[in-house]
């Protein structure tokens, strides 16, 4: 199996900022997609920001210009550096991992998930 580990929520005044960070462990062959999801009270798990093996990335619009996301290749870890936060951005936030291990299909592997609060 992936093991996917979250660090870094907790709560932050509106205006400020939080770095989550996600590792990936296991017999890992390659990582194609690294990224995070949100979801809110009573709603859906949506997309905040991806990031392929090559660096390309692709944000909700609602956290252009605010959310940063990067990537550790070699050390198979995505970050999410979150400014300005907002009471809006409030949600568990998952980490997840497009991968390959030897021997078995791409598949997507999930975090168990780190709550963001936004509030003064």
């Amino acid at each position: 199996q992936v093991q996917l580990v979250e660090s870094g929520g907790g709560l932050v005044q509106p205006g400020g900022s939080l770095r989550l960070s996600c590792a990936a462990s296991g017999r890992i062959f390659s990582i194609s997609t690294m990224g995070w999801y949100r979801q809110a009270p009573g709603k859906q798990r949506a997309l905040v920001a991806s990031i392929d093996s090559r660096g390309g990335t692709n944000y909700a619009d609602s956290v252009k210009g605010r959310f940063t996301i990067s990537r550790d290749n070699a050390k198979n870890t995505v970050s999410l550096q979150m400014n300005s936060l907002e009471p809006e951005d409030t949600a568990v936030y998952y980490c997840y991992v497009r991968a390959r291990r030897i021997g078995v299909p791409e598949n997507d592997y999930w975090g168990q998930g780190t709550q963001v609060t936004v509030s003064s």
